[in-house]
């Protein structure tokens, strides 16, 4: 009866070294299984993802997250291009109107033939 009664001692006669080493296991595990559950939400939320590359094959842990990690270099890439662009778009339209502000301006200061001015107003427009 006596290794009972040690192992049922209450908390409070455990020194913290002793108490740290009762703990350290458990902590190790809710670690790993965080580290787990985050790897298989992973898998699931790019599940085609990983089919398109590896068909019928098991993945593993590192197969997963290195998959995750190439996918969102990917998709970062593809974001930077797509911001470029509709960045160029917006440059070359505000320039467009920069220019047509300046040329109704200086057509409003000369006097161009009305005949002209409708034409080059036209092209502008078109």
């Amino acid at each position: 009866m006596a290794p009972s009664a040690v192992f049922l001692e209450p908390d409070n006669l455990l020194t913290p070294k002793e108490k740290n080493k009762l703990r350290k296991p458990v902590v190790e595990k809710m670690r790993r299984d965080r580290i787990n559950s985050s790897i298989e939400q992973l898998k699931l939320l790019l599940e085609k993802e990983f089919q398109r590359h590896q068909p019928n094959s098991k993945l593993e842990k590192a197969d997963i997250l290195e998959m995750t990690v190439s996918y969102l270099k990917q998709q970062s890439q593809l974001q930077l291009k797509t911001s470029f662009h509709k960045s160029s778009q917006f440059d070359f339209r505000e320039g467009y109107s920069r220019c047509l502000q300046e040329a109704f301006h200086f057509l409003s200061l000369h006097k161009v033939r009305t005949e002209t001015q409708t034409k080059l107003l036209s092209h502008f427009q078109k």
